[in-house]
């Protein structure tokens, strides 16, 4: 990975100060060395004279930093003349000629003439070697990104336990990350797979595990509670040897600037994610949101859903009619009925109607056999607010199908 920093030196403190930064974060994202000079091909030929640390845990302490080497613009033309040929790829393909001539460092190269250089090993050796000594400007290639992102990673060892397969998908989702900030999109499906141990699996084939949020996000802080959640659920058949994070579904997902101000910035996780944690945790159907319906009987005004996951693909506020705001926020599962002295229904004392009638007629379309006495579908009823002297507000209502009159009682208010 090349990183430009010339011109952002001083808001890091200096080069020294910004190399301990690197140095100390780049060991937990899987570097195994660092190389500091004027021109990005030297920095290159540097990188491959070191030798490489050995890779360890995310978050573990190491013997010692990973190696690292720094050369100065001063000292750039003397460093690199001291290099061998295999340090730059353009010279590296033409190393067994090169050293039948005698050249076995760049310094060597470079003291050969120009011209037959140029017509022996083409113009491209020479313009490698101008970009490395500083004498022509970087010129790089656009890194197209792929437009489905997918991943795989091998561990260094086999996992017996899910959630062992953390430590590898961390570094997958950081993978995922700079995928989604490149092309300015939020995920809203991830998939990781994994393969068994082809030894010691036996019948046990490859696993996956689909994770889903309700809205698109970058936050892979809380993917990975996501993810943790859920392979605390899982048991391996078999030791896992290499894993693989897919993004099947993504959406577009502008990027929002956060303020300088301390009271303007958020702390904490979202109601969402708390909410997508929690139903990874006890499992869908113990979390659920009430969505509305387009019913006039009560009992069928909503529906209860996943509250992890959107039942459509918009999610719009749905403003409720005058009429229902009068509605009590709690409904009984059966209607009660009511014993009646004289005309006036009875719940913990005699009920003073204060609203009302709200008539209902609905159910019509889906009567049953047992329609003329108010079967299970169909609604003819007169509903009232009430008051009791010791229950409260409470919402009640006169059944008017044929036969004698009844009252029940159906929600109650807080």
């Amino acid at each position: 990975m090349l990183l430009e920093v010339q011109d952002s030196l001083r808001l890091f403190g200096g080069q020294r100060a910004l190399l301990q930064r690197v140095r100390a974060q780049a060991a937990g994202q899987g570097a195994r060395a660092l190389a500091v000079a004027p021109t990005a091909l030297a920095a290159l030929a540097l990188l491959r004279t070191l030798p490489v640390a050995e890779d360890v845990e995310q978050g573990a302490a190491t013997a010692e930093p990973i190696p690292a080497k720094a050369c100065t613009p001063a000292a750039l033309q003397r460093t690199l003349d001291a290099l061998p040929l295999k340090t730059l790829s353009a010279t590296h393909v033409h190393a067994p000629t090169l050293q039948r001539l005698g050249c076995r460092t760049l310094g060597q190269l470079r003291a050969l003439p120009r011209g037959g250089v140029s017509r022996r090993f083409g113009a491209a050796l020479l313009e490698a070697l101008d970009r490395a000594y500083g004498l022509r400007p970087d010129a790089w290639e656009w890194i197209a990104l792929p437009e489905q992102f997918s991943a795989r990673l091998e561990c260094m060892g086999r996992i017996e336990v899910a959630e062992g397969l953390l430590f590898g998908a961390r570094r997958l989702l950081a993978q995922l990350g700079a995928w989604l900030l490149a092309r300015q999109r939020g995920v809203l499906a991830l998939t990781l797979h994994w393969e068994h141990d082809l030894v010691r699996r036996g019948d046990a084939v490859n696993g996956s595990l689909q994770i889903r949020t309700a809205e698109a996000t970058r936050d892979m802080v809380h993917l990975t509670r996501l993810l943790a959640e859920h392979l605390a659920r899982v048991t391996l058949p078999a030791p896992v040897v290499a894993i693989r994070l897919e993004a099947p579904q993504t959406e577009a997902l502008a990027t929002q600037s956060t303020s300088l101000l301390p009271e303007d910035q958020r702390e904490g996780e979202t109601l969402q994610q708390f909410i997508e944690r929690v139903s990874a945790r006890l499992g869908p159907e113990r979390v659920l949101r009430g969505q509305l319906m387009a019913d006039h009987r009560p009992q069928h005004m909503q529906r209860w859903l996943p509250a992890a996951t959107t039942a459509t693909p918009t999610r719009k506020k749905t403003k409720l009619p005058p009429h229902l705001l009068l509605h009590p926020p709690w409904l009984l599962r059966e209607p009660l009925r009511l014993v009646v002295q004289g005309e006036r229904p009875v719940y913990q004392g005699a009920l003073t109607l204060l609203a009302g009638p709200e008539r209902l007629e609905s159910g019509w379309w889906s009567l049953l056999s047992t329609a003329e006495a108010e079967g299970e579908e169909l609604a003819l009823r007169d509903y009232y607010v009430a008051r009791s002297p010791h229950a409260g507000l409470l919402w009640v209502y006169r059944r008017r199908s044929a036969g004698e009159p009844a009252w029940y009682l159906h929600g109650a208010y807080g």
